[in-house]
């Protein structure tokens, strides 16, 4: 098959896998918005708190790791956090430019209401926990290559 009848090398907007994850990612946050605000987060602050929620006092640079977020993204999402009293950002003594991050006792109050956020959002998805299983590996394995 030639290239010009390959869809993966066509030039029509429709044809381009970036464009579906583009459009998917972007529909997949605005559907989390209403089920988030209810908590009184924004999807990004969701994710920082999913992460500490699941590791305890975790290393600001730990955290930007497993999020894929650089210091001057995940900063100012954690200073709102903190400013609405949900984690604590701390200093180490022996090297004050490690910097831990961890729920405060809101924050970890929030956990439980928050622990219905992905079973609305699988219904909100509409697909079987298989489906969906199938996707987010899917999902990761492009990520890995593409890392």
């Amino acid at each position: 098959m030639a290239d010009n009848q390959n869809p993966a090398a066509s030039m029509t907007l429709d044809d381009q896998l970036c464009f579906a994850l583009y459009s998917a990612s972007r529909a997949v946050t605005a559907a989390y918005r209403p089920v988030l605000a209810e908590l009184g987060l924004t999807y990004p602050q969701y994710l920082v708190m999913l992460a500490v929620w699941e590791r305890g006092p975790v290393p600001m640079k730990e955290l930007g790791a497993v999020l894929g977020l650089d210091y001057g993204t995940l900063s100012p999402l954690l200073k709102r956090l903190e400013a609405a009293g949900l984690l604590l950002r701390e200093r180490q003594a022996e090297d004050e430019r490690l910097v831990t991050v961890e729920a405060t006792g809101k924050g970890r109050a929030l956990k439980e209401r928050a622990e219905g956020v992905p079973g609305s959002m699988g219904r909100i998805y509409g697909l079987t926990a298989g489906d969906a299983e199938q996707l987010r590996d899917r999902l990761r394995a492009l990520t890995d290559r593409l890392g």
